[in-house]
């Protein structure tokens, strides 16, 4: 099948290493070349939202920190180098304030020991889930880490969010995260080199751009996985969010989340959201995908192709804050925060409970290194894996 990219630490820490993080350390490890969160102009813009000293130490060798992107609109993003992270988004309501739209912690320490492990987090090696842990290629059979019942979810037990990326902030603007993928980490065969490029742009979009290559064939499917709420972080239900997703189908599931290999019209089921409707109109409903799924919880088949098409929009009933989903991927994972429990703190100290945030994620077909049908993730040793997406803001009146 034809590609739709393009070819041209741990789960836990321990207190001594917590502490480490939450210790600032200057010496030793590999040098970040991105500006930090320090200065009174980047602490006036995140002192609402954040302190730095949460961010700071030292993990796998390398300085952890927290670093504040900003563009000429006053778009003002935070990440952090641990799971290379979008920690906070601001931008302007209908009203014209600040709201920051997507839901983080207060520290590395608060990500490291989160049930919730991929709040904001680049996901690899593999987006999404791989059925059973294994897959074939090239005759050869790789076993992977089942982490999410039987299946693999995100990349393994150790997967991008919980690793370490150097960091470089090349303008006020922009940061990009890098880090070598070894060999057979959780399982995946090839060194991958990947380089993850986070970029406000002036039209108060943030461009998130993912490139790796591989001394092995491989499978690789990066995305991220930021929770927002366009209402605000923890300003409850995104029920009332309007939706439109422009697919006509979906991979439909089993029980475990598993794509069958079909696909499924939307029409006439909760899925269709080819005309503007709430999250939450439909998503109790008497439905074999939404039981599976509790909730939504599944891959829609983009309608459009190309470059940098528009997946979706979203439109915050509050704030009138609209966000519109650019990429030029063929799937893009729709979530409604199922499985949210209340157990963590936002970085605002309220708690995500049910379904409070949501996730768009811009990917390649969940099992797809399983399934024949569906568009191919392999990467050969030559091959430039590049891809782009694109969370594009501004208000609805």
């Amino acid at each position: 099948m034809k590609q739709n990219f393009k070819i041209s630490r741990i789960a836990s820490l321990s207190a001594l290493t917590i502490a480490g993080i939450m210790a600032v350390s200057c010496n030793g490890g590999k040098e970040n070349k991105a500006t930090s969160a320090t200065g009174a102009d980047s602490t006036a813009h995140t002192a609402d939202l954040l302190s730095k000293t949460g961010f700071q130490g030292m993990l796998d060798g390398i300085k952890t920190d927290l670093y504040v992107l900003k563009n000429q609109n006053g778009m003002i993003a935070t990440f952090t180098n641990y799971g290379g992270r979008l920690v906070s988004l601001q931008v302007p309501d209908k009203e014209g304030k600040m709201v920051n739209v997507v839901c983080g912690f207060a520290s590395i320490a608060d990500y490291s020991q989160a049930t919730e492990p991929y709040y904001g987090a680049t996901i690899g090696r593999f987006g999404n889930r791989i059925a059973k842990g294994k897959f074939t290629l090239n005759g050869k059979s790789y076993t992977l880490f089942t982490n999410n019942g039987v299946n693999t979810l995100h990349g393994g037990k150790k997967g991008f969010q919980y690793q370490t990326f150097n960091a470089e902030q090349p303008d006020s603007s922009t940061i990009v995260f890098t880090r070598v993928s070894k060999d057979m980490e959780e399982g995946f065969p090839g060194n991958l080199d990947v380089k993850v490029t986070y970029h406000l742009n002036g039209e108060n979009g943030l461009d998130m751009t993912y490139d790796a290559t591989t001394d092995k064939p491989t499978v690789v499917n990066l995305t991220n996985h930021a929770f927002f709420n366009l209402n605000g972080e923890g300003s409850g239900t995104i029920l009332n969010h309007a939706f439109t997703i422009y697919a006509s189908s979906i991979t439909p599931v089993d029980s475990t989340l598993i794509p069958t290999g079909k696909k499924l019209a939307v029409k006439g089921t909760p899925f269709d959201f080819l005309a503007p409707n709430t999250m939450g109109s439909r998503i109790n409903e008497d439905n074999e995908q939404l039981k599976n799924g509790k909730g939504y919880d599944i891959n829609y088949i983009l309608d459009n192709t190309g470059d940098h098409h528009l997946a979706a929009t979203v439109i915050g009933d509050k704030t009138g804050v609209r966000m519109d989903v650019y990429t030029d991927q063929p799937g893009l994972q729709v979530y409604s925060g199922n499985f949210m429990q209340a157990t963590n703190t936002f970085n605002n100290g309220v708690k995500d409970s049910f379904r409070t945030a949501f996730a768009m994620e811009t990917q390649h077909f969940p099992d797809a290194p399983n399934q024949p049908g569906f568009p191919s993730t392999v990467l050969k040793p030559g091959e430039h894996y590049h891809t782009t997406s694109e969370y594009k803001f501004s208000v609805q009146k």
